[in-house]
């Protein structure tokens, strides 16, 4: 399909489900809404359907990238209503399978060899078929069983296609809606741009696979499955094959005696362990990803596939969600603003008080209810709410996270409806910030980050040095030139000062830990040379900074 077609493709979709009267016509230049107003697409009646349900369908018969970009799209309870929202939740990958014969020339063309050679066994049907690639049964030489991941053909130029026209939208979105420059539309393609660039790739998908293998070795929580890179490429993949019972089966976990109140928990578990331990998260757990192991039906365990999408958090950002989390449970609605303020999450300029109060005015009413029964995607469509009033920007490294945690919730009181997600999040995150701000992780953060400072430290005073020297040369008579000669010598003497102190104290505290913590002891004791080499040289600025 040509470009022009699938343009002409995507209008007619557009005009069939009218979805002209989901934009802003009376925000727009008077030029744009009169266009809008006399397009052809009045001559169409408008469904008898809802309008998040012809979205959905919209999306459905536009294809496959609409449809994912519909799924991350029902995460975004700052961009859409919540009917709309809730209308997207159910989009589903209804994709029919492209020909096995396909399938066999992509293999041979990525692995170098006919398939008969490769594998002992191929299964010519597949038994699986999603938007970007499809999946077949196989048995390697060696007798193992396992599933073959293929790209589908073509796909890459549809994806171009479609991304072009969606950033094309979100352009004009962007500079004609008033609300479009706080939710950068633009910024929410260019997240799903990199995000569906990702699935394309299945040696990426590999290694995230195996990396979470890794985070979860002998793991009673989730299983992931070995990837055999022999036989993995850009277009297939080759994975262990599993078997489980399908997340979403609810009578047959249960008639196979399944805990599902434990089963409940430890998928709250495993989402916390992933983020706040590993800042690595399988971001697509949806109940078509996840399968469960009966085998012993008192303690079961997940089995995850399909890791395309994943996510991370920088440390920062770790931090500040796990102390606004934790802020929340204990109704601290004061500290949970000024958290959005420092993290950049909302205008500097933000009164506190006010934001305060929006905060508690949000939240007091779902907290009257018992912990069980308060919905967390309800209580964050609350909040994106109360946040859009302060002008609160998206924050794309968020988005993923929200999405996750969403599924999370979602199998969880499908399982379990009594699952209080609070309750079993609390007691997690209060250990993680003690591990992260107690004894051990002060050490570990001086014996990860001193060598950095050592090293940086002597720089600091030449590099101001010659920006003096620079701002001199170029005319030391300007008055904006003397203010700024002399807010960098002040820059300078601060410095000097905040170093010597920061220095001194994490000696004195690292000292005093090591002499009351047996893990500090037993760290300081088992430290190379070379750290401690460090720590004298440090101690010798500090005496020589001093004087």
């Amino acid at each position: 399909m040509t470009r022009l077609q699938r343009l002409f493709r995507i209008s007619w979709v557009f005009c069939r489900y009218r979805l002209d009267t989901f934009l802003p016509l009376t925000e727009l230049p008077g030029a744009l809404k009169v266009f809008f107003m006399l397009a052809p697409w009045h001559l169409f009646p408008q469904p008898k359907l809802s309008r998040g349900d012809r979205l959905r369908l919209a999306l459905e018969e536009l294809g496959p990238v609409f449809v994912k970009f519909g799924q991350i799209l029902s995460t975004r309870r700052d961009l859409l209503p919540d009917d709309m929202a809730d209308s997207l939740k159910t989009l589903q990958d209804r994709v029919p399978p492209f020909p096995s014969d396909a399938a066999r020339r992509i293999i041979e063309t990525s692995l170098g060899a006919p398939v008969s050679e490769l594998f002992k066994e191929f299964g010519a049907d597949p038994m699986a078929s999603a938007s970007v690639a499809q999946v077949h049964t196989a048995t390697l030489l060696n007798g193992q069983e396992v599933v073959v991941k293929v790209l589908r053909p073509g796909i890459d130029k549809v994806i171009r296609q479609d991304l072009a026209l969606m950033y094309l939208m979100a352009n004009l979105l962007e500079k004609y809606w008033t609300e479009g420059k706080r939710l950068h539309p633009v910024d929410v393609v260019a997240d799903y741009d990199s995000t569906i660039h990702d699935e394309l790739d299945l040696q990426r998908e590999a290694a995230n696979a195996s990396q979470l293998r890794r985070n979860f070795e002998n793991s009673s929580l989730i299983y992931i499955p070995f990837i055999d890179w022999d036989y993995t490429r850009k277009s297939v993949m080759v994975m262990e094959r599993i078997h489980g019972i399908p997340i979403a089966d609810i009578p047959a976990l249960k008639a196979a005696g399944v805990n599902l109140k434990v089963l409940a928990e430890k998928g709250v578990e495993i989402f916390f362990t992933q983020v706040f331990r590993d800042s690595f998260f399988h971001a697509d757990m949806h109940p078509g990803n996840i399968f469960v192991d009966a085998t012993n039906p008192a303690d079961p365990r997940y089995i995850a596939v399909d890791f395309g999408i994943v996510g991370t958090l920088a440390p920062d950002d770790q931090s500040y969600l796990a102390r606004n989390l934790l802020a929340f449970f204990r109704r601290d609605y004061r500290q949970v603003a000024q958290l959005h303020i420092q993290s950049g999450w909302v205008p500097p300029d933000t009164r506190v008080n006010e934001f305060e109060a929006a905060i508690r005015t949000v939240c007091e009413p779902i907290f009257e209810k018992p912990l069980k029964d308060i919905s967390f995607g309800h209580f964050l469509l609350r909040l994106f709410q109360t946040a859009r009033r302060f002008n609160m920007e998206v924050q794309p490294q968020l988005v993923l996270l929200q999405k996750t945690l969403l599924n999370v919730e979602g199998l969880g009181r499908q399982l379990y409806p009594e699952l209080d997600l609070w309750s079993t999040a609390q007691p997690f995150l209060e250990s993680w910030m003690r591990k992260r701000i107690g004894p051990a992780g002060l050490i570990k953060s001086l014996q990860t980050h001193l060598p950095a400072w050592l090293e940086q430290s002597p720089e600091m005073p030449q590099l101001v040095h010659d920006a003096l020297l620079q701002l001199r040369s170029a005319g030391p008579s300007e008055k904006q030139n003397q203010d700024t000669l002399a807010l960098l010598r002040e820059q300078q003497r601060r410095t000097d000062r905040r170093w010597r102190r920061g220095i001194t104290a994490a000696a004195l505290v690292a000292a005093a830990i090591i002499g009351t913590q047996p893990e500090a002891l037993i760290w300081a004791e088992n430290a190379p040379i070379w750290t401690w080499a460090l720590l004298v040289a440090a101690g010798a600025l500090v005496i020589r900074g001093s004087r």
